[in-house]
């Protein structure tokens, strides 16, 4: 329910009306909003606060169309006719041009003992179309990558589950899975979804399975930016490589040096980059590389497989009784 004016509004007693008027019109112009008044025959009385994408000639007494353009000023024109004739106030949204949009409110004053009077308040809409566009393009942006993250979980969990033995084994492999792509896609929401840094990355998934001092690993050569797609499952395969050395190595004890290299090349356009890890099996701690190959099968379909068909690169892992390495190679297009 709308309550009448009189409800919204106080006045004390005897005060002059013309003083009023005057202070209510300059706080009306400072208010940024704007407000025009027209008698019944459409003749402009006042105007404040005009747009800058619309002008008044000052040589003559403006019309809609003058002011507005054709098309705006017709159909302001004709809402005006409305209001007039069915007595009953009017609201249009108008855009102007691709990017701006305006409301306008035509409301029909009939004082007491004056003639009755169209005014019309003109909103901004603008800002708060733009923030919607951008609200609808962020949820559309989140959809889609809800779907495909929950579609490399869904991959991570089949071929977890196939290549485990026991249940308790799965849980293990799965949850550390999981975990590695929550905190890549903790890095990813807090660039608010434009990717990570190649070392932020690393560090993060170090930071749980090697030492505190992480003088295990050595991280090394370039930091570049990487795309969400491509932090992810950087991400996931440098959990692989850590989990493994964890399990089978010496990188949580500091004893089996690992280094990993991190190169980019601008070319043109386009950046390559290229990972390189190498880690060290001192004999008195090599394990069978047999056994671990088979312990590491899905690792190692995630590392040489859904790693670099994910980012369009290429890749080489090798598990052998002194040392393991690992090559990814890909290509980005825009880098940052």
């Amino acid at each position: 329910m709308t309550l009448p004016v009189e409800h919204l509004t106080w006045q004390k007693g005897g005060q002059n009306e013309a003083d009023l008027r005057d202070h209510l019109v300059r706080a009306l112009i400072r208010s940024g909003v704007c407000v025009t008044l027209q008698d019944a025959s459409l003749d402009y009385l006042f105007i404040a606060n005009l747009p800058d994408c619309w002008s008044v000639l000052p040589a003559h007494s403006p019309r809609d169309e003058d002011m507005f353009g054709p098309e705006i000023g017709a159909a302001l024109t004709s809402l005006k006719t409305d209001a007039i004739t069915q007595q009953e106030n009017q609201k249009q949204e108008m855009t102007v041009g691709q990017n701006q949009f305006f409301e306008f409110n035509v409301e029909l004053l009939v004082p007491t003992h004056n003639p009755a009077l169209i005014m019309t308040t003109i909103v901004d809409l603008t800002e708060e179309r733009r923030r919607e566009r951008t609200l609808k393009a962020l949820l559309r942006e989140l959809s889609h990558r809800s779907k495909n993250l929950l579609a490399i979980i869904q991959s991570i969990a089949t071929q977890t589950a196939r290549h485990s033995g026991t249940l308790d084994s799965f849980l293990t492999k799965f949850r550390g899975r999981l975990y590695s792509l929550s905190q890549s896609q903790d890095l990813i929401t807090d660039s608010s979804w434009t990717g990570a840094r190649f070392r932020d990355l690393a560090s993060q998934q170090i930071e749980k399975y090697v030492s505190e001092d992480h003088s295990g690993i050595t991280v090394e050569g370039d930091d570049p930016w990487l795309s969400p797609n491509e932090a992810l499952h950087v991400g996931l395969a440098l959990h692989e490589l850590i989990v493994n050395a964890a399990s089978h190595g010496g990188a949580s004890k500091a004893t089996a040096p690992v280094t990993l290299i991190c190169d980019s090349t601008l070319e043109g356009a386009r950046q390559q980059v290229s990972i390189r890890w190498h880690e060290t099996r001192p004999e008195s701690e090599a394990s069978n590389a047999e056994a671990e190959q088979q312990d590491g099968r899905f690792g190692s379909i995630v590392l040489e497989r859904v790693v670099p068909n994910a980012v369009n690169g290429v890749a080489h892992y090798r598990i052998a009784a002194d040392h393991v390495a690992y090559d990814l190679t890909f290509t980005q297009e825009n880098p940052t």
